[in-house]
């Protein structure tokens, strides 16, 4: 892949891993917005952000002279805090419902 479609490809995937990662990490901090089936979203939108984040990486690493990822090791990051979290609320769920 040319250096210069890398840096756009890099550009589009990070960017949208960010968005991603801003509306799970908004939906866990305001877990009432999405009452029915929220930490499903959540962790949808978790794996998303970690899938975009990576693949920007990976592209970035293998197309990119002095590639500088750190924008997209931060949505990465942000994908893995919200796995972390919605994946508490998830399995206390899937207990509760194994438990009744």
């Amino acid at each position: 892949m040319p250096a210069e479609n890398a840096r756009r490809t890099v550009r589009i995937l990070t960017w949208i891993a960010l968005a991603t990662g801003v509306a799970g990490g908004l939906l866990v901090a305001f877990p009432t917005v999405l009452p029915v089936g929220g930490p499903w979203v959540q962790l949808a939108l978790g794996l998303a952000t970690l899938v975009l984040a990576f693949r920007a990486r990976k592209i970035g690493i293998a197309g990119i002279e002095g590639f500088d990822g750190r924008l997209s090791l931060f949505a990465a990051l942000l994908g893995f805090l919200i796995m972390f979290f919605a994946g508490q609320v998830a399995f206390g769920i899937l207990v509760d419902v194994a438990n009744s």
